[in-house]
């Protein structure tokens, strides 16, 4: 197979540069993209410039899906124009460009998906005979934890590192309508609102992730792929405006011990870094919160004189019944205990709506200070902090590298953008009013009332007791890969005598 060959061992990449840090990497170019449509189009603009090796590292990929939505961006000549369906577009990459190799590797349980996604199937069989396209499933992980980086590298030029898998139910356009007929499933049934944040680096940073995507393909069992030179040319796609110019970035991982390959949990220490770092303000958008370590984190800020303010975007709900049992519950227990512990009122969870119809908020981000942009693959959750594959990329501005680059102004346009995009109202507007009141809780509670995008303070439910326990249980969240299928392992969230648990029992008294 091109480019391959059949020894199986993986190079040795354990060795971390410094605590909750992988690598460093420089960028000549990055930006932030900010939901799936801006994301599948540049996403095929810069595949399309790709001219030797495209890695597609993911959770999920879904071959049936459209990059573009009826809207071409990249103009290109009749006859050679490419198609919008990922599958058909894979394959007519192979047939224009015979020197590319692409590889595509997929968190192994989900190819039970394929029973529902035929036409997925058919595409996986027609590129089977193809040599330059090879599709494989990575079952090398213990039982209960999943493949969940979304990493995609590009003749070790370009790379992606986010939150957006190219599969189905992503593509979502920045204005998330409540009805939106773009936004449909491959067989046509709509689904709800989403939101999602990826990352695309140009340079040096590329090849760094090109290491980790080709040490998981060959222990995943791909074999060893060849060293390419980096491409000279620019891959960078031409209507996507460039952020960040000759910065360093920082690669963060988590790796359940599984075989010969030992834990690693970077992002854990990262993330408590980061917290622990910030002097005014914490932005966060994640699809979970459950992580116990992360929450005592938060209550030791809280209990400070003058705690950072602390804003949170996240899901209403889980998006499906097993996670809402895993998740959702464990979160409201989690809003509970926080909020006793919240005396200064810092802290607050918001929901992103789009009329009355809760937005999916998907993305993995977090802002502090105007000074940390991290972006990447972790939830919030003990799974993306010890037991799931997973990559997170930041932006440090106290680095010496990135000092005396205003790198801080275009980190703030990010996160005023996001605030303005949750609260439907013009970035300079919200901007302006962040600035006045000196207070992003504030400007959300002023823009929040009457538009039809509205971010709402977090409504905790009530619950009864078979979801009174679950809430503490760490079922199916645990925090190691032997406590998957143990409910309460080490006396669970809120095990006795812990701060958690006495913070809980202090609310239960109160009502």
């Amino acid at each position: 197979m091109s480019g391959e060959n059949t020894e199986k061992q993986a190079p040795d990449l354990d060795h971390s540069v410094e605590p909750g840090v992988w690598r460093f990497g420089k960028a000549e170019k990055a930006s932030v993209i900010i939901d799936a449509e801006a994301y599948f189009e540049h996403m095929q603009a810069a595949m399309l410039e790709a001219r030797r090796r495209i890695m597609l590292i993911g959770w999920d990929f879904d071959t049936r899906i459209h990059l573009s939505q009826g809207r071409r961006w990249y103009k290109r000549p009749v006859d050679a124009s490419p198609p919008k369906r990922l599958g058909s577009f894979l394959m007519w990459l192979a047939r224009h460009r015979p020197e590319l190799e692409i590889k595509i590797l997929k968190w192994g349980l989900s190819v039970l998906q394929f029973a529902a996604r035929g036409s997925m199937l058919l595409d996986v069989m027609r590129m089977a005979p193809k040599h330059q396209i090879t599709f494989k499933f990575d079952t090398k992980h213990p039982v209960g934890c999943t493949h969940h980086q979304k990493l995609a590298v590009l003749d070790e030029k370009l790379a992606v590192c986010g939150g957006i898998d190219l599969t189905h139910d992503r593509w979502d356009t920045r204005e998330h309508r409540e009805i939106e007929s773009r936004r449909k499933r491959p067989r046509g049934k709509p689904y709800p609102p989403w939101h999602d944040i990826t990352f695309m680096m140009e340079g040096e940073i590329a090849g760094t992730l090109s290491e980790l995507c080709r040490a998981r393909w060959q222990r995943a069992g791909g074999g060893k792929l060849t060293d390419l030179k980096p491409s000279e040319k620019s891959l960078w796609p031409e209507k996507l405006c460039v952020d960040f110019e000759d910065i360093e970035i920082g690669v963060a991982r988590t790796r359940a011990e599984y075989e010969e390959t030992d834990e690693v949990k970077e992002i854990e220490t990262l993330v408590l870094s980061q917290i622990r770092a910030a002097k005014r303000f914490i932005y966060i958008e994640n699809q979970y919160f459950t992580s116990r370590k992360i929450a005592n984190a938060i209550i030791d800020r809280l209990g400070e004189d003058d705690p950072p303010e602390i804003v949170f975007v996240h899901p209403k709900n889980a998006e499906g019944w097993l996670e809402q049992q895993a998740m959702d519950h464990a979160r409201a227990e989690l809003a509970r205990v926080i909020a006793e512990a919240d005396k200064k009122d810092r802290f607050r969870l918001y929901v992103a709506w789009s009329g009355e119809t809760p937005i999916y908020v998907h993305a993995k981000l977090m802002i502090v200070d105007d000074c940390i942009l991290r972006i990447g693959s972790a939830n919030l959750n003990n799974r993306s902090m010890g037991l799931d594959s997973e990559c997170d990329v930041f932006i440090d501005c106290s680095r010496p590298y990135n000092r005396g680059r205003d790198l801080e102004k275009t980190i703030r346009d990010v996160r005023i953008s996001l605030l303005a995009e949750h609260c439907g109202v013009g970035e300079e507007a919200m901007g302006d009013l962040v600035d006045s009141l000196g207070s992003m809780h504030e400007a959300i509670r002023r823009f929040g009332k009457d538009g039809i995008r509205q971010l709402r303070p977090f409504e905790v439910p009530e619950k009864n007791e078979v979801q009174d326990a679950l809430a503490g249980s760490q079922i199916l969240d645990p925090e190691k890969p032997d406590e998957m299928f143990e409910p309460f392992a080490h006396g669970g969230l809120f095990r006795d005598g812990s701060r958690l648990g006495r913070l809980r029992d202090k609310v239960k008294r109160k009502t």
